[in-house]
């Protein structure tokens, strides 16, 4: 059984329908701290950072299990990188700048065991969403609530955030959070599921 570093409902989702063994640990760690000392960064060298270090964090306490860290970074068309919003206006203003125009999702995981990072995988969605009206905006946040206000991007593509977008590059699992075919071809390597 490994440990998920993380509180994430769709991660875990993710790995309970893939039949992979977990239990689900939030790693507490400053993420605003960390993304502020990597300014300049590459975003996805941002995302792999962060994931180690919930990997990490986690690993020193769980010793001999592997530690599942992930993170996923939003890039708007311009480059600039998006949070969760946090509230109904911040998921409004985020769903205005990205209506019409490409953006990526780039997610990343990393596997710690005993403090140590031993693998990391990333993957890359692009999503171009449509333009999107004012009375559409207002009744989608309606529909979907609190739930939205933590998710990067103002969207679960799993449910309503499906209606926003004309194009998806890229497997649904990345968009969700999680290279998640990449973990389980390394669980099978580890001989943790069956081959």
């Amino acid at each position: 059984m490994i440990v998920l570093a993380s509180a994430s409902p769709a991660r875990a989702a993710m790995l309970t329908a893939a039949g992979v063994s977990f239990e689900a640990h939030a790693a507490h760690v400053d993420e605003a701290a960390i993304k502020s000392s990597l300014v300049g960064e590459r975003p996805a060298r941002v995302a792999d950072a962060l994931a180690e270090l919930k990997a990490v964090k986690l690993s020193a306490r769980f010793g001999d299990r592997l530690v599942l860290g992930c993170d996923q970074l939003l890039v708007d068309a311009g480059g600039a990188v998006l949070d969760k919003p946090g509230d109904r206006d911040g998921a409004a203003l985020q769903l205005r700048r990205l209506m019409g125009a490409e953006h990526r999702l780039i997610s990343a995981a990393v596997i710690a065991l005993g403090g140590k990072p031993i693998w990391r995988a990333q993957a890359t969605a692009t999503l171009t969403m449509r333009p999107l009206s004012d009375v559409f905006i207002a009744g989608y946040l309606d529909r979907e609530g609190e739930a939205i206000f933590g998710c990067v991007g103002s969207y679960r593509i799993e449910a309503l955030g499906a209606q926003l977008f004309t194009q998806v590059e890229g497997d649904h699992f990345t968009i969700q959070g999680l290279p998640l075919l990449q973990l389980l071809d390394y669980l099978r390597v580890r001989g943790e599921l069956a081959t």
